[in-house]
């Protein structure tokens, strides 16, 4: 529960945004202002669901760009009454972070070296000379990295200003995320939702894991076209086919690997050599010559030799042709020692143990000494499959991994997903086109295992049979009171710590989980599933889900497929997404590219208020180039708040009715105002809420504050003089504007809260009780006055203004006359004095007449 602050504190007297942020953020945090209070019902309280960022490195101005947007929702939704539950997740397991920790302590993990309870990681590690440990050593490094980055983060996040409750915090390394993660898992399983397949599997060589297909992108990459023949039998010599078939290939260290050529089926160049054979150059292995649709015809010589495995494409006509396997590549992206079954030794002795680039120029070499190979190879630059934080291309592989069902294979739970993309409120709307995309263009279910260390383990063991081999048909399973268990380390029941590895023992499955199998429950993990029912009954499904447009297809739909899959329903009703960060050039903001901004120096030079308003800027959906400039004006808002609030409070305590009609009407378009970004808010466009309330703030500055300010000012002085009543004195039309002012300055602090927690919250102490951010969101009142008189009577005092400027006149320059004709002279009338005194008016005359008004201004 927020506890209740002291009275205002006294105004300062020269008003600074310095050290806003750390006087505030330590006074949020004593004061429970945004402390989540769990009494209040479903219907009460608005959940988040906040992207846990990685914890491997440092933030970055996007995460600024985006939480702040987050952020400003939060803050609008407390305001208008509903309990926020807002918690914030570091995403600390996986790859990310094992890469870290081998950089920043000069380790490597080795799962075969023994544990050791004393050791130390050197005091001075080199990265290039990486020391193995076990991986036990190795997880308790990660663990020790990541709570020192978790800090780090968390003082910026409150630098910052986000209303975070920071006692909701969890990791997805912790123990309620493992137990959820794992819980989930074995109820997949349970359902038959979660399998075990041997398959081709995309493989990242480098880090020796395997990669899932939301975690591919596609890179421009250098390679050349082999032009390679294959033999023709005597028969088909005999029949006109000519001595070979031609075909071209970049992957020519495949060739042992080969297991059939095929073209398109309405080819004619190859219809008569359908179902016939052909033999491979330099081994002579018959491979059959098959036809599929995928062929593509206009494609180097029109047919392909289909290889296990090259690239996807392979995949596809290996599994809907039949096929046998021959696999060549191993785990660590070398040829692997034993030719394959059929294959002649004696050539492939030539490329065993090789690299893939090394086997490449070799296999090169003797098919040109054989005359295999006709021409040179031929240079080209082709879209070849990557793992996002991979470095070399991926290879395909056989082995054994862990899946859970997205639709991939199955149309019935594909349409079902589909449906629950249709029934989220997405904004902006179009967005929900890369959802729908994604799901429709799936190619395989969900791939969760990695043959990783940091991470959640798959909990599960095996049984060994007498020889000691594994059982995995028959899964020993924990009951989900023992979570979470690390199976390389704890003891299914029934068996000792002595049987492991033995035969009639048992072994632990080895793989961690995909770092999506544990973010995607993110609701669950922060919503207290099975762990707190009271509180997951009160938050989930949640209402929100803020995230970018680039992870739709990892994190936004794995989240759905987990909550439809366990929970029957859509994990959240809304879902924001947020831009990219460009830089100047107008290219994505990333670590790998060497373009990223840090955000401390920016929060330190220009004040997170400044920094807020730029982020907020940037629209739903749209990516926005970072730009200093605006940070820059930001900061100059944040000033003007400070300056304008203290004159306005300056000028007394107010207590009088509102009665004029300049003052009226400014709070009419303030009313406006409030409905258009309450409207703006409730869609989610924060953007446009900023920009209405920051437009009308500087026409109440320049046009509304100069118009009254001598009735205001010099009123109150006089009332000073005359009473001794601190303002509260004075003529009827003194205390209009002294009321209109400070109920203004109420309304917009309120609506600036949002975006400039910092300063509407120092300008809020100095004369109002609690915080602005627990203050209720105001609500547009119909006071009687005509919004059209401001800006009619503002555009008047203009035109004085720049006679004034052109004739290098005081703004305190005496007007002798001032004529005004046309249309809408009725309005002036009604603010004629306010006007004169503004403009230091000696004679007015209003003339009506027809057209747009016309302003003579006759100087002294």
């Amino acid at each position: 529960m927020t506890q209740q602050r002291p009275r205002p504190a006294p105004m300062p007297e020269k008003p600074t945004l310095d050290g806003l942020e750390a006087v505030w953020s330590g006074r949020w945090e004593t004061e429970g202002t945004y402390r989540f209070d769990r009494s209040r019902t479903r219907g009460e309280i608005y959940s988040i669901d906040t992207p846990p960022p990685t914890v491997s490195g440092s933030l970055h101005v996007g995460h600024v760009f985006s939480y702040t947007h987050t952020d400003t929702v939060a803050r609008f939704q407390r305001m208008r009454g509903r309990e926020v539950f807002y918690p914030m997740g570091w995403d600390d397991n996986g790859l990310p972070t094992e890469r870290r920790v081998q950089n920043h302590f000069g380790v490597r993990c080795d799962p075969s070296i023994a544990y050791d309870p004393s050791f130390e990681p050197p005091a001075k590690p080199d990265p290039k000379r990486q020391i193995p440990i076990s991986r036990g050593n190795f997880i308790e490094l990660c663990e020790r990295l990541t709570v020192e980055d978790e800090k780090v983060f968390e003082e910026l996040w409150r630098r910052l200003g986000l209303s975070v409750d920071w006692s909701l915090t969890y990791a997805t390394i912790g123990d309620a995320a493992r137990t959820a993660s794992q819980r989930a898992f074995l109820r997949n399983l349970a359902r038959g939702e979660a399998y075990m397949a041997q398959a081709p599997t995309l493989w990242d060589v480098t880090f020796r894991t395997a990669v899932a297909q939301a975690e591919l992108e596609d890179r421009e990459w250098p390679g050349a076209f082999h032009r390679l023949g294959f033999s023709l039998s005597e028969e088909q010599r005999a029949r006109g086919f000519g001595d070979r078939v031609w075909i071209e290939t970049t992957r020519p260290e495949l060739l042992p690997a080969c297991v059939a050529l095929v073209a398109h089926p309405d080819d004619e160049r190859y219809r008569q050599l359908f179902g016939t054979t052909v033999r491979t150059p330099l081994f002579g292995v018959e491979v059959p010559v098959l036809a599929h649709h995928l062929a593509e015809p206009d494609k180097g010589s029109g047919i392909a030799m289909i290889c296990t495995f090259g690239d996807v494409t392979d995949v596809v006509w290996w599994r809907e042709l039949d096929l046998p396997t021959r696999a060549v590549i191993g785990w660590d992206g070398r040829l692997l020692p034993d030719a394959p079954e059929g294959v002649p030794g004696e050539p492939y002795a030539e490329l065993a143990g090789r690299t893939v680039h090394g086997a490449r120029e070799r296999i090169v070499e003797l098919l040109r000494a054989s005359g295999d190979m006709e021409g040179e190879p031929r240079a080209v630059r082709r879209a070849v499959k990557f793992y996002e934080k991979g470095d070399r291309p991926l290879e395909i592989v056989t082995t054994r991994q862990w899946y859970i069902r997205n639709g991939g294979r199955d149309l019935a739970l594909r349409d079902a997903l589909l449906a629950r993309g249709a029934e989220l409120s997405w904004h902006p709307p179009h967005m929900r086109v890369r959802y729908d995309s994604w799901v429709q263009g799936l190619a395989g279910d969900w791939l969760i295992s990695r043959q990783r260390f940091f991470g959640v383990p798959i909990p599960v063991w095996y049984p060994l049979d007498g020889e000691g081999e594994p059982d995995r048909s028959a899964p020993i399973v924990p009951p989900e009171s023992a979570l979470p268990i690390d199976p390389s380390a704890d003891v299914p029941s029934g068996y000792t710590e002595d049987q492991r590895g033995k035969a009639g023992g048992f072994i632990g499955d080895p793989d961690v989980m995909d770092t999506w199998a544990t973010s995607s429950l993110t609701p669950q993990i922060a919503g207290g599933w099975e762990r707190d029912r009271d509180l997951f009954e009160r938050v989930f499904p949640m209402d929100l889900r803020p995230q970018a447009h680039e992870i739709i297809r990892t994190w936004l739909f794995s989240t759905v497929v987990r909550a439809h899959l366990e929970q029957g329903t859509l994990p959240w009703s809304h879902v924001a997404i947020s831009g990219w960060i460009l830089d100047p050039d107008r290219k994505k903001m990333s670590k790998s590219q060497g373009n990223v901004v840090t955000p401390l120096g920016l929060l330190e030079q220009y004040g997170s208020d400044a920094v807020r308003y730029w982020a907020a800027g940037g629209r739903p959906g749209t990516d926005t180039a970072f730009d200093t400039g605006q940070i820059k004006v930001g900061r100059r808002l944040a000033i003007k708040i400070l300056n304008a609030s203290r004159f306005v409070l300056n000028l007394g305590e107010g207590g009088g009715e509102v009665t004029e009609p300049i003052d009226l009407s400014m709070l009419a378009r303030l009313s406006e105002v409030v409905h258009e970004t309450t409207e703006a808010f409730e869609g989610y466009d924060y953007t446009r809420a900023l920009e209405r309330t920051e437009r009308f703030f500087w026409e109440f500055c320049d046009d509304y504050l100069e118009l009254v300010k001598a009735r205001a000012y010099d009123d109150a002085n006089t009332a000073h003089e005359n009473d001794g009543s601190g303002g509260n004195g004075g003529s009827t039309a003194a205390r209009s504007a002294h009321a209109a002012l400070r109920e203004a300055l109420d309304v917009m602090l309120r609506l600036f809260a949002p975006f400039l927690p910092f300063v509407t919250e120092e300008v809020w102490s100095w004369w109002r009780e609690g915080s602005v951010h627990r203050a209720a969101w105001p609500q547009a009142r119909e006071r009687g006055g005509d919004p059209e008189l401001l800006p009619v009577v503002a555009a008047v005092l203009g035109r004085v203004r720049k006679a004034k400027s052109d004739a290098r006149l005081s703004m305190r320059a005496e007007v002798s006359r001032l004529i005004v004709t046309g249309a809408g002279t009725d309005l002036v009338r009604r603010a004629q004095d306010d006007l004169c005194g503004a403009g230091v008016i000696d004679e007015f005359v209003l003339q009506e007449g027809e057209g747009d008004l016309v302003v003579e201004v006759v100087l002294t």
